[in-house]
């Protein structure tokens, strides 16, 4: 896959081409990229995706509103790239392209700047001003603009609709294992290993607090997590923490990010670490005191382990 900062200079193949913000890569956009890259292939032409960073949304809201995303632009790319597309063209959205009308980003962009001569969208996929243009909008232009236009249906599974939406909103309220599903891969984070108050090596299970890699990363719900990680080189099992740890009176409010590593004794601060969330274990309790928190870790550890080996 080549990836372009940008629609300059691209000579591309009679593009198949899709747009969107792709947060994710999860099984209703794999549905929709599956279908570009047959279509490419079947008529020798390049499998084309379009993206727009920073997220159009930390723009509009001008700093307004938070943003949670489910992968950062690096991970997007590398989960792009395993879906096979010839080219990633990534678009820098500020104020300025906001303002690009729906017609004009079709007739501009994208037949005449990448050369798009067959357009497939996703079900619901809006764009251009006030998010004016969708499906219809697109096939109008074809019309005139002599290109082929295809619009994929919605994956719908027993637990509802895939969408970036609806697995952000099932990381948050605990819904691990739904969230996964839709993804089609086990969430992940990275992150970096920072100094914490050592309160779980008090407790017999040294943490490692990490800090995430990106501020917009979204961090799932509070509560006790059985996890892989990859520390280097490495991949351990091991048990994860998110929250203010109530029972210890972590007085300072702030959420923490905490994983024991089982049977890992190296030192690894400063060390860039992966987390990938396999399962939910519980949520985050408040104990009367360190025994019972201590005698509770305990039962984690046993139920995580049995579950990842």
């Amino acid at each position: 896959m080549i990836i372009h900062n940008g629609c300059e200079n691209l000579n591309l193949v009679l593009p198949v081409a899709t747009l969107g913000i792709f947060d994710g890569v999860h099984i209703g956009h794999k549905a929709l990229l599956d279908i570009l890259v047959s279509r490419a292939k079947e008529n020798i032409r390049s499998s084309v995706v379009i993206t727009f960073n920073p997220h159009p949304r930390m723009v509009l809201a001008n700093g307004k509103e938070s943003v949670s995303l489910l992968t950062t632009l690096d991970e997007k790319a590398k989960l792009l790239e395993n879906t096979g597309i010839d080219h990633l063209i990534i678009i820098h959205f500020d104020s300025a392209f906001s303002n690009l009308g729906a017609y004009d980003f079709v007739g501009k962009v994208l037949v005449k700047q990448v050369g798009t001569r067959h357009i497939i969208v996703g079900y619901d996929h809006h764009f251009g001003k006030h998010g004016e243009g969708d499906y219809n909008t697109i096939r109008k232009c074809a019309e005139s603009l002599d290109f082929k236009v295809e619009q994929v249906p919605q994956v719908n599974t027993p637990e509802g609709i895939v969408s970036s939406s609806s697995i952000r909103d099932a990381l948050l309220t605990g819904n691990l294992g739904i969230a996964n599903r839709w993804l089609g891969y086990d969430y992940t984070m990275s992150g970096r290993i920072v100094e914490g108050r050592q309160l779980g090596r008090s407790l017999g299970f040294p943490t490692a607090n990490i800090n995430p890699a990106d501020k917009y990363k979204l961090i799932p719900k509070d509560g006790v997590y059985a996890v892989e990680v990859q520390i280097e080189g490495e991949l351990k099992p091991g048990m994860l923490s998110i929250g203010k740890n109530p029972t210890v009176n972590n007085s300072n409010g702030k959420r923490s990010i905490e994983v024991h590593i089982f049977d890992f004794g190296k030192n690894i601060y400063g060390s860039d670490i992966k987390v990938i969330f396999r399962y939910r274990l519980r949520d985050e309790m408040k104990f009367e005191n360190i025994g019972q928190l201590a005698e509770q870790i305990k039962l984690d550890k046993q139920l995580a382990m049995r579950l990842l080996t």
